[in-house]
């Protein structure tokens, strides 16, 4: 079951949801740069992380599920935001640059579908990063936040579910070490510093970003070694590359 637009909307306008909305988007800027002359999707209830890229994308578009609601983005007109079946959306083959999906995987009802339907709509240089609950994170116990509704994910479930997908991880970093309490939400960047260095895996969400797998083709008459099926891993993060 979605939580309906106007709960995530009033939670982004308290002062805990603006805490998350300022550490989440730093880390998917710092992905994605300014995304210049790029075409950008925000599935789910991605809006509150979209406006960095308004100005500066050539194409920037919010979907959301039909279950959940649309509300108008951005607040000035044209509108950008429009509802989507998440297993069939409106949109061509491989138009967009960068996806960023939250607020989208973990009410699903088939997570490996929602993001092959994302896979499609990508471009074959195209990026995804994937924003979910931390399973062993404080968040995903809250039913006071929206990361306290749906499935939640620890890191393998995350990236099986992309493998699956036909997406391959290749960056992957973790954010909201402050518990979910409206109290401690001045104080939300000093436990983002501390937690990251000391808490790692419990975190409240889990990032991870993937491209398109790509497959090389073999010359007619070289046989390729057989090689013994094994899990992708998501690459270790580096400064420039973690969203």
């Amino acid at each position: 079951m979605h939580r309906d637009v106007l709960n995530l909307r009033a939670f982004y306008a308290t002062s805990l949801g603006a805490a998350v909305r300022d550490l989440v988007a730093r880390k998917i800027v710092e992905a994605w740069d300014e995304a210049r002359g790029l075409d950008v999707l925000g599935l789910g209830y991605a809006t509150p992380y979209l406006t960095p890229f308004l100005a500066s994308a050539r194409r920037a578009v919010a979907a959301m599920p039909g279950a959940q609601g649309v509300e108008p983005w951005p607040a000035t007109a044209p509108n950008l935001a429009c509802l989507g079946d998440e297993s069939a959306l409106p949109f061509p083959n491989a138009l967009f640059d960068r996806v960023l999906v939250i607020h989208g995987l973990e009410e699903a009802e088939d997570p490996t579908a929602y993001m092959a339907e994302v896979r499609r709509v990508m471009s074959p240089a195209g990026r995804v990063i994937v924003a979910a609950a931390s399973r062993r994170g404080f968040w995903a116990g809250s039913e006071a936040t929206p990361f306290g509704y749906g499935r939640p994910f620890t890191r393998a479930q995350l990236e099986e579910t992309v493998v699956d997908a036909g997406l391959e991880p290749t960056a992957w970093s973790r954010a909201l070490y402050v518990p979910p309490a409206p109290i401690l939400a001045r104080y939300a960047e000093a436990f983002e510093q501390v937690g990251s260095r000391v808490f790692a895996p419990i975190s409240g969400l889990i990032l991870l970003e993937a491209v398109k797998q790509t497959y090389a083709v073999k010359p007619i008459g070289v046989r390729a070694p057989a090689l013994a099926p094994r899990r992708l891993r998501p690459q270790a993060a580096t400064v420039a590359r973690r969203p």
